[in-house]
């Protein structure tokens, strides 16, 4: 198997929908640090699981310097960025989402 991990960082602003009272609900922004992993039994035409500069081209061109809740259809918390994020990319199979120093999430599918 193998494996390719990229790390990225994009600077972008949202707001949350919460059941409860936060200041998460008013419009605030982050410098995301974002890593992805992709997989694959095999190489591409190219020898590569995936390009790095394709896993970067996916992310920045939709979510660098944007309002999140501008341009994606659910509520944009960490977790749901890091689901959405690895439904984009090719033999992705875990995002890691870093809102700040001590706030991480991350989806892995089964």
């Amino acid at each position: 198997m193998y494996i390719v991990k990229k790390t990225m960082e994009i600077s972008a602003s949202h707001s949350l929908r919460l059941s409860y009272e936060s200041k998460c609900e008013h419009l605030h922004g982050h410098n995301w640090i974002i890593t992805v992993w992709c997989r694959s039994k095999e190489l591409n035409a190219d020898d590569m699981v995936i390009d790095f500069s394709h896993i970067k081209q996916e992310i920045h061109a939709k979510l660098d310097h944007k309002n999140l809740n501008e341009v994606l259809p659910f509520n944009t918390t960490t977790e749901n960025l890091a689901r959405w994020i690895c439904d984009q990319i090719p033999t992705c199979y875990k995002v890691m989402v870093q809102e700040s120093e001590h706030n991480v999430a991350w989806y892995e599918e089964d």
